[in-house]
């Protein structure tokens, strides 16, 4: 894949679409690729974390638990997103379903790309933030519907 598509198609995803062009053409440079096919683990739950993953191309399982069906992704997802701000242990294991390219981003990368460009680093916070606070809307729902008496539902 040539570089312009990578920094287009980083620009697609709702969390790095925040960052300003010369971000991502950092982002883009300093990534490595992977090429995966299907059946290969990219990461196992409860690894510690060193960064995120972009999805390029193919297609991504996020196998939760033994009993849940697997959440597939598809470019162009950002998988490991809160891995790339703080350290954390991976929820999932993350399994190609197909022939599959992702560009991994590390987390020092992309706290360097940050540093860099404070303005991006601005707009990413303001992105979280909104995503956050929809999260805990969605939070405050379902305390509301469980707080609920039994013949009220």
């Amino acid at each position: 894949m040539a570089f312009e598509d990578d920094i287009r198609n980083l620009a697609r995803n709702p969390t790095l679409a925040a960052l300003e062009p010369e971000a991502l053409r950092s982002l883009a440079r300093g990534a490595t690729p992977r090429s995966l096919r299907a059946g290969d683990i990219l990461f196992c739950r409860d690894e510690p974390s060193e960064g995120g993953y972009f999805l390029r191309a193919g297609a991504i399982a996020l196998e939760q638990t033994d009993y849940r069906e697997p959440h597939i992704v598809r470019p162009p997802a950002l998988i490991g997103d809160m891995a790339l701000i703080a350290p954390t242990r991976r929820p999932a294991t993350a399994v190609a379903c197909e022939t599959s390219e992702v560009l991994e981003i590390p987390r020092t990368l992309f706290q360097s790309v940050l540093c860099d460009s404070p303005r991006s680093a601005e707009r990413l916070r303001r992105v979280v933030e909104k995503r956050l606070r929809s999260f805990v809307a969605q939070l405050d729902e379902l305390r509301e519907k469980i707080s609920e008496p039994l013949e009220e539902r």
